[in-house]
């Protein structure tokens, strides 16, 4: 097994012995990008030079030398920091975000920006200017999205984890399509400060890891009140890393009918059931409940993402920074053409429909409405977590499907139902590999907790990983020499 292909606490434990160094660790991850990233496509930009100039510094931190990918919504001095689109092409940020001095106050070394559905809206990474980005496991298929570059990367071993952006399951359910770990903390847990909004009251930074540890891991570098956001929440700060413990005696889980009603591929309902069988037989108690309020999660969901987009989406406007269309008579005609040739179609199109649920006579009958079904949610699920210490389910009602064959919006927002609802209500969620399809596709089971309930999450989906024991099965993808 080559360096790039092992986990960030297997490459610490091997560089603090001194039986490797960070300039093989770094030569062995810039290689495979070299051997593969032609195929798979994860990355807009890497940074190899900056990353060579990095190591000959004397690093220092939980994560010196670790070779990590940022999804490129995310801000990096100096650094091209695109959102893939057509509109940020040429930006270069004057600052970092915070979650990046984070990652470099650890001693990581960024070997690129990963690619992504423009602005985050999307769920298969197929929405990028630049190119569409490939799974690992198979290449005729997506890696999901919008952190889509980061889950292939961290599947082809072009990083040894990645940080994505979860606004809607952008994290979890490319993680369950690449067969890899995705965490999205607790909203206010993680900084969302320099991160390019997509909608502000459910954007969240996590982790893409290999494994239950490395997500702890990471998630204790990233986490933290920053006085910068004015959403981070000042608590305790806590090492996440304590909650790897094998223990599921007593764990109360609840497992929610509706969404076993929704998966659409047995093999998903199949291989999930099993898990809470192994659970079951550890010590678990589980339990079926109901969250009636699901069946308009998806329609909760776009209404009021695309409003917050619209919103925030209107300060590109060919002024301030990014693209600007030469084919203007005046300024009216400027602000139009920018926008129109600057943005993807999906990205306008979610613009259009939000601006629509904010308008005068739509805001009371859509948008205020969606908030009101919003709270019933959170009620629901606060109610479920009287009685439970956590709720699983699958993390997607299928696994990864082809590119180019979901060309319908609507089929596509409808499949986000498994993962939105963590995002409409704040509460900490992670997806992990649970089992492989007949088409060798990965399977991701997702695990939710109450807000700030992050390290029980984290204690169940180690417990978990330990008995399914999948964690070592890696993709079959052909390396050039």
């Amino acid at each position: 097994m080559d360096l790039c292909d092992l986990s960030i606490h297997e490459l610490k434990a091997q560089l603090e012995k001194e039986e490797i160094t960070v300039e093989e660790v770094l030569d062995s991850f810039l290689q495979r990008i070299d051997a593969v990233e032609d195929k798979v496509k994860a990355y807009v930009t890497v940074t190899g030079t900056e990353a060579r100039e990095r190591i000959r510094a004397e690093l220092e931190g939980s994560l010196a030398g670790i070779p990590l990918a940022v999804k490129d919504n995310i801000s990096t001095e100096g650094i091209r920091t695109t959102c893939s689109s057509k509109m940020l092409e040429n930006y270069i940020p004057p600052y970092n975000a915070t979650v990046v001095d984070k990652l470099n106050e650890a001693g990581a070394v960024l070997l690129g920006k990963t690619n992504l559905d423009e602005f985050a809206m999307g769920g298969s990474s197929e929405s990028s200017y630049f190119h569409e980005t490939r799974n690992p496991w198979n290449l005729e298929y997506v890696p999901g999205g919008s952190s889509g570059g980061s889950a292939a990367a961290v599947a082809a071993g072009e990083a040894a984890a990645a940080l994505g952006t979860d606004t809607g399951g952008s994290i979890r359910q490319p993680a369950a399509f690449c067969g890899l770990v995705g965490l999205k903390p607790t909203y206010g847990t993680v900084s969302r400060y320099g991160l390019m909004a997509y909608a502000g009251s459910m954007d969240q930074i996590g982790p893409i890891t290999r494994d239950v540890e490395d997500a702890a891991l990471l998630l204790n570098v990233i986490s933290g009140y920053d006085p910068k956001d004015s959403t981070s929440v000042k608590r305790e700060e806590l090492d996440y890393t304590a909650f790897l413990q094998e223990d599921l005696a007593g764990m109360k889980v609840a497992l929610p009918r509706e969404y076993l009603d929704l998966v659409s591929n047995p093999e998903i309902k199949e291989s999930v059931l099993a898990a809470f069988k192994k659970m079951e037989a550890e010590g678990a108690k589980v339990e079926e409940v109901s969250l009636p309020h699901l069946k308009y999660a998806a329609a909760v969901y776009y209404i009021l993402a695309t409003g917050e987009a619209s919103s925030n989406m209107a300060c590109y406007d060919g002024v301030r920074y990014g693209f600007r269309s030469k084919e203007a008579a005046n300024v009216a005609e400027m602000f139009g053409n920018t926008r129109s040739e600057g943005f993807g179609e999906e990205v306008k199109r979610r613009i259009l429909f939000g601006t629509y649920v904010l308008s005068a006579n739509s805001y009371e009958a859509y948008y205020v409405k969606a908030q009101k079904v919003r709270t019933l949610l959170i009620k629901e699920f606060e109610d479920i977590f009287k009685n439970y210490d956590l709720i699983i389910t699958p993390t997607t009602g299928d696994t990864a499907f082809k590119v180019g064959t979901v060309t319908e919006p609507l089929e596509s927002y409808k499949m986000d139902t498994f993962t939105v609802p963590v995002n409409l209500t704040g509460i900490p969620a992670i997806s992990l590999p649970c089992g492989f399809s007949s088409k060798n596709l990965p399977i991701g089971i997702q695990i939710m907790g109450p807000q700030f309930g992050d390290g029980k999450i984290i204690q169940a989906a180690y417990s978990l990983e330990k008995i399914l024991k999948l964690g070592n099965k890696r993709p079959e993808l052909e390396v050039a020499q």
